[in-house]
């Protein structure tokens, strides 16, 4: 399993692909992709933000769902989806989570 994430280009927001297309700053909202297919049509809308100008730096990244959640496989990743490690009350980590 794949999800497709991204940087907002001028605020920098790590943000993934969800289900209508659109860039969403929650992991728990992204679309899932399964199949080199599918996960190469959301590497190409991916790209096509990036032409535009949306988002950069796109790529494909593994998950696994646990108890109908999202969750990164690799570390980074984790980090990426919640926000800094320095401070608990800065980024992602810091918001109501109600997705």
């Amino acid at each position: 399993m794949k999800v497709i994430t991204a940087n907002r280009l001028l605020k920098g927001d790590v943000v993934w692909l969800g289900e209508s297309g659109t860039w969403v700053e929650r992991i728990t909202l992204a679309r899932i992709f399964e199949g080199k297919e599918a996960v190469a049509e959301g590497l190409a809308i991916g790209a096509e933000a990036e032409s535009r100008q949306e988002v950069v730096g796109v790529y494909e990244m593994d998950v696994t769902v646990e108890d109908g959640v999202i969750v990164p496989v690799r570390l980074r990743e984790k980090i990426r989806a919640t926000g800094p490690t320095t401070h608990l009350n800065l980024g992602k980590q810091a918001q109501a989570v109600s997705a």
